[in-house]
């Protein structure tokens, strides 16, 4: 059923308009060798040199045109390469849904700028590598645009070639991948019909072989370098780093003010007034008040150490020192919505690692608990090949935003050492968030 689905899905229309464009861009590439000799011609003609100068005379003047013209077309391969390569990121990323970075911008418009332009020249040379992979793709719309057209040969048939018997006609004839076939009778059509139906089959086929193929080109050649994007994604996590310590910073120091700090405070002056009527000097000390005072003080000590036993939590959750999968299940425990818990991990995982994980799945389960209305949890975390992979996926309602703040917090977080966040929730449900970390920083 999907093969008989796959040439009438969206995709396989947009994977058609790109490559349309591909072939097309192909074209123009091969129309580029014709400009150097097509140019020195018409200006020849233009200056009548062809009808009026002796051969001597054209020949110097060819051999000055000639390295100009090669010279304006190097200075301007890479302006033009850069250009087609940008058109082609953005379709990819409108049509194909991939979406890539863009490499750095030319650091200047001088003239040995523009020779020197690295990306430049790889976009060129994605350009000149547009005319092979234009074949599959060529193809694939070759077959997508001509199948139904074959397939649809009995179908009018009847109406148009319905003449008297005895009547001579010429073939009608078809394109198909395996030549040209004509025919003169209706039951002639049925093979082509055949064909048309196989041609449209694999049409979406041949378009995705020629789509990944033009992508891989497209990453190789048409994004930053990866050592630069690697540099970049490095400073991109330094600067949330930053940030995420700052931020916590702001939070302790908050945290302790509002609530420790205060029960510090309020505790200091109740044994300060508690001693005050207990005090050797003056008049007989109020016994009842002082036991409130120290009752009082006794349990502002204890909301203290509670405080700080939540922000102690908060930075390093205990129940860690047992593992991950053990602080996983006393999550699930409490969780407001019943969680199976999956753990498969051959080794310990670095303790940032664990942390990180840890409070990624008490987000998650937060967030169903809350938002999602689902009724069951599961909760996965598995390593192999020194990555960890934590799986939530619940049966709620569906529809997450990746870009809210709570996600993207979460993705911010993971970044820092590396990770990766994939968000999958359709309109309905069910939502799967998976989250791969290193297991060592």
């Amino acid at each position: 059923m999907t093969a008989l689905r796959a040439p009438f899905t969206t995709v396989a229309l947009r994977r058609a308009v790109f490559c349309v464009v591909g072939v097309a861009s192909a074209v123009a590439v091969l129309g580029v060798p014709a400009i150097v000799p097509g140019l020195g011609v018409l200006v020849l003609w233009a200056t009548g040199a062809m009808s009026r100068e002796p051969a001597p005379t054209i020949a110097p003047l060819f051999l000055v045109l000639f390295p100009l013209t090669v010279a304006l077309l190097v200075v301007l391969a890479a302006p033009t390469g850069r250009a087609m390569g940008t058109v082609h990121r953005r379709l990819a990323s409108r049509l194909l849904d991939v979406h890539m970075e863009a490499p750095p911008p030319r650091p200047s418009r001088r003239l040995g700028a523009l020779v020197a332009d690295g990306p430049g020249w790889r976009a060129v040379g994605y350009g000149l590598l547009k005319v092979p992979l234009a074949i599959p793709q060529g193809y694939g719309v070759f077959c997508y645009v001509l199948g139904p057209v074959n397939l649809s040969y009995p179908l009018w048939w009847p109406m148009f070639r319905n003449h008297p018997p005895g009547t001579q006609l010429g073939p009608v004839w078809a394109l198909t991948p395996f030549g040209p076939l004509g025919t003169r009778t209706f039951a002639g059509t049925f093979p082509i019909a055949a064909a048309g139906l196989a041609m449209l089959l694999v049409a979406p086929w041949l378009m995705r072989a020629g789509t990944a193929a033009d992508v891989a080109a497209m990453r190789w050649l048409l994004g930053p370098r990866r050592l630069i994007e690697r540099v970049r994604e490095l400073q991109v996590s330094r600067a949330r780093a930053i940030d995420d310590a700052a931020t916590m910073m702001r939070r302790l120091e908050r945290d302790l003010h509002d609530g420790a700090q205060i029960r510090l405070a309020t505790l200091a002056m109740n044994l300060g007034m508690a001693n005050e009527k207990l005090g050797t000097d003056g008049p007989p000390p109020d016994l009842a008040q002082a036991r409130e005072l120290v009752a009082l003080a006794h349990r502002g000590a204890k909301d203290a150490l509670a405080d700080l036993r939540d922000l102690v939590r908060g930075i390093h959750p205990p129940v860690l020192d047992n593992g991950l999968g053990d602080a996983l299940a006393t999550l699930a425990t409490s969780s407001a919505v019943p969680v199976n818990v999956h753990v498969g991990l051959p080794e310990r995982p670095a303790p940032a690692i664990e942390t990180i994980a840890y409070f990624c799945a008490a987000e998650l389960l937060a967030n169903a608990a809350k938002h999602s209305r689902a009724t069951h949890v599961e909760l996965g975390v598995v390593g192999a090949g020194g990555r960890l992979t934590l799986t939530v996926t619940d049966d709620g309602a569906g529809g997450a935003n990746p870009d809210g703040p709570g996600l993207t917090g979460l993705a911010r977080r993971v970044a820092v050492v590396d990770g990766r966040m994939r968000v999958h929730s359709p309109a309905g449900g069910p939502t799967r968030v998976e989250i791969e970390l290193p297991t060592q920083v």
